[in-house]
C-alpha cells in the first residue's frame, strides 16, 4: 500500500521539478527520492516523470497522482493539527522574516515556536518584503513575515503587527526649530528602507518639490547599518522607533518633531494555500500571538 512519506516525495518532486531539490526539501538524501518515486512507480505500475539529461516532467498519470497526493497530504496535516498534540507535527518550515520583525520580537517567536512545535524545523532567512515574495511565489519559502498587504490569489495572510515611522537622529546633529518643516527636512540626508520597498517611495513623494532638486534619500537594506548611520551622523534616519528603543532609553537617539506625516508599516505573515503552507499556517497564528504580546509589553 503506498505510503505517506512516498506521496510527499512524490509530491515535492513534482512541486519544486527537481528530486535534488524535493531531497533537500523533505530532509532526505537524493537517491532516497529517487528510489522511493521507483518504488511508487512499480507499485503503480505507471511511469510518474519522463526524465531526460536536463529536466524532468510529469507524465498523464502523474499530473493525476499530484491532485490526490496533495488532497491526501493535506488531509493529514489537518488530522494531526485537529486531533494530535502538537508534537506530533513534524517537517521543516522555511520562514522569511523582515529585519523589522527580527530586531523586535523574532526570538520570542523562536523560543515559543521550538517549545509548542519540537518536532518542527526552522529553516529562517531574514531578507527585505520585495524579495521575500518572490521567494513565496516560487515555492523556495513556506511562510514569510513581512510588509503587507499580500494581494496574491494564491496566499494565506494575517495581520501580524503595525509601526510607527519617525525621524530619528543624533542628539548631538543641530537640525533648527522643531517641528522641522518639509523644506528644513530636505537639507539632511535622510537614512531608510531600500527603494524595492514601500516606505523609501512614500518618504520620497512626501519630500518632493518639483521646483526643487530630488531630496537625498539613503535607501540601505540593514536596519543595523542604518542605525549606525544614524548614530554617526551621516544624516537622520527615517525608521520606526521601536527598533532603537535602547538606543533611546541611553540618550544616543532622539526622536525629532516634524511635520512629515507616513502611513504605519504594516506586517503580513503570509503563506501558500498549498501543501508547503500547512505547517506555516499554525506557525503564523502563534506569530499573531506573540506579537500581540510584544506589543502589550510594551505598553507598560
Amino acid at each position: 500500500m503506498t505510503d505517506f512519506r512516498s506521496l510527499e516525495l512524490f509530491y515535492w518532486v513534482a512541486e519544486l521539478n527537481s528530486f535534488s531539490r524535493a531531497a533537500e526539501r523533505a530532509n532526505t538524501t537524493q537517491p532516497s527520492v529517487s528510489q522511493r518515486i521507483a518504488a511508487l512507480e512499480a507499485e503503480l505500475g505507471v511511469k510518474l516523470f519522463e526524465r531526460n539529461a536536463r529536466s524532468i516532467s510529469l507524465t498523464h498519470q502523474g499530473r493525476k497522482l499530484v491532485q490526490y497526493a496533495e488532497r491526501f497530504l493535506l488531509l493529514r496535516t489537518e488530522m494531526l493539527a485537529e486531533v494530535g498534540s502538537a508534537v506530533a507535527m513534524k517537517g521543516i518550515v522555511r520562514l522569511g522574516v523582515s529585519e523589522t520583525i527580527a530586531q523586535t520580537w523574532l526570538s520570542r517567536f523562536m523560543e515559543r515556536a521550538h517549545a509548542v512545535y519540537p518536532n518542527i524545523v526552522i529553516d529562517l532567512t531574514v531578507d527585505v518584503s520585495p524579495a521575500m515574495r518572490d521567494l513565496l511565489a516560487r515555492g523556495d519559502l513556506d511562510l514569510a513575515f513581512m510588509l503587507g498587504p499580500i494581494d496574491d490569489l494564491t496566499m494565506a495572510s494575517c495581520d501580524l503587527c503595525a509601526y510607527s515611522l519617525a525621524v530619528i537622529a543624533s542628539p548631538d546633529m543641530v537640525l533648527g526649530e522643531e517641528p522641522l518643516s518639509i523644506a528644513e527636512l530636505r537639507n539632511f540626508p535622510m537614512i531608510t528602507y531600500p527603494k524595492a520597498t514601500a516606505p523609501y517611495p512614500r518618504l520620497r513623494e512626501a519630500l518632493n518639490d518639483p521646483s526643487l532638486p530630488p531630496p537625498r534619500i539613503f535607501g540601505n537594506s540593514s536596519l543595523t547599518t542604518i542605525v549606525q548611520m544614524t548614530l554617526d551622523r551621516i544624516g537622520v534616519s527615517v525608521i520606526p522607533p521601536v527598533v532603537v528603543q535602547r538606543e533611546l532609553k541611553e540618550g544616543r537617539l532622539r526622536i525629532v518633531k516634524t511635520v512629515l506625516d507616513l502611513p504605519d508599516l504594516v506586517f503580513t505573515a503570509a503563506f501558500p494555500l498549498t501543501l508547503s503552507g500547512s505547517l506555516a499556517r499554525p506557525m503564523a497564528e502563534l506569530a499573531q500571538d506573540i506579537a500581540r504580546s510584544y506589543e502589550a509589553s510594551r505598553a507598560f
